[in-house]
């Protein structure tokens, strides 16, 4: 999957610039000889290791910023979008740990959610001409406050939001990333085991980091405004399988010499993903491999009172930011009361 040269020229700021999906997009953005190219981050050691890259790459050919600071911070942010008046932006900065955001959904909410709006208003304030969202198949159904979060996200991107083009991305796992399965199993082999699944059935759908970040740029670049772009991404792959497959790679025997053991499933975690959800229909794009839908957007006036309502729940328990998250998300079943 070959990028588009539609950010030639153009001023781009990047979210969550220095983590795994956000430094690929930053360095197939710099391929295409931006006007300017900001990462925005708030773990300076990673922003720092993706500027070294890009500097030794490109030197002078390439005017690239790196800013510290978090989505949090709507000062900040509006700070920052002042400053640089980006074209574009792509918005990757977010918490995707998926038993980690079970046990802290206000921060989860904080930051997914609440943060992603920082960012999306300061960004049409600015007068941004696109913005992409990166999100999850745990969007779809979710069983998981993190899932629910990059629903409501989604659906925030479906919005009219004056001139400024919205869009969200959604696939699967990516191979590679912080915290994905497979550098997971490749430690537990050097250690010689026991590799760790949840479940035997488990399946999850798998892509490259290149193809997820050349995904996104090729929906900012196609994006009509309020839909949500997801890649072909074929037939869901066996976690059992996978981990076999790995240890014969690495040079043992499955269960003989690295042996396997089931865990149960954790806190908001689902034996299968799904790409699209019940009333969701694809339709092709012109751009191969990705493909459309077009939800239909919230009445006038709804978002706004469930953001409210949501805000107003992080004064409380979990429990409320997880009903408060419920009512905003009405397919999401995770644990919450429906009181």
């Amino acid at each position: 999957m070959s990028t588009v040269p539609y950010f030639s020229g153009k001023r781009v700021l990047i979210t969550g610039g220095g983590g795994s999906i956000g430094s690929e997009l930053c360095r197939q953005v710099a391929q295409q000889h931006p006007e300017l190219l900001v990462l925005f981050d708030i773990n300076e050691n990673n922003a720092y290791a993706v500027q070294q890259q890009l500097w030794r790459q490109y030197g002078s050919t390439l005017q690239l910023e790196v800013e510290i600071g978090s989505i949090r911070d709507s000062e900040r942010i509006r700070q920052l979008m002042e400053e640089y008046h980006p074209h574009i932006v792509l918005h990757a900065a977010a918490h995707k740990h998926v038993p980690l955001m079970e046990h802290n959904p206000h921060e989860a909410v904080k930051n997914n959610v609440f943060g992603t709006l920082h960012v999306l208003l300061a960004a049409r304030e600015a007068g941004v001409e696109r913005f992409a969202l990166i999100s999850s198949d745990k969007a779809v159904r979710p069983t998981s406050v993190m899932g629910a979060t990059k629903r409501l996200t989604e659906r925030m991107m479906e919005q009219r939001s004056g001139g400024m083009i919205c869009t969200a991305v959604r696939f699967g796992n990516v191979i590679g990333s912080a915290g994905s399965v497979i550098p997971l199993f490749q430690e537990q082999i050097a250690a010689g085991g026991p590799v760790t699944i949840t479940d035997r059935r488990m399946t999850r759908y798998f892509m490259t980091i290149p193809d997820a970040a050349s995904l996104v740029l090729q929906a900012a670049f196609i994006a009509e405004g309020g839909e949500i772009f997801v890649l072909d991404m074929g037939e869901p792959v066996s976690i059992l399988a996978l981990a076999e497959h790995l240890i014969r790679e690495s040079g043992h025997i499955p269960w003989e010499e690295i042996p396997i053991v089931f865990t149960g499933l954790r806190p908001g975690e689902k034996l299968t993903e799904e790409l699209l959800t019940g009333e969701e229909e694809l339709t092709a794009t012109r751009c191969g491999g990705i493909l459309r839908t077009q939800p239909n957007p919230f009445p006038e006036g709804e978002l706004k009172r469930l953001l409210e309502t949501l805000r107003a729940s992080l004064a409380g328990t979990d429990e409320d930011v997880r009903r408060a998250l419920h009512e905003a998300v009405p397919e999401y079943s995770g644990n919450h009361s429906a009181k």
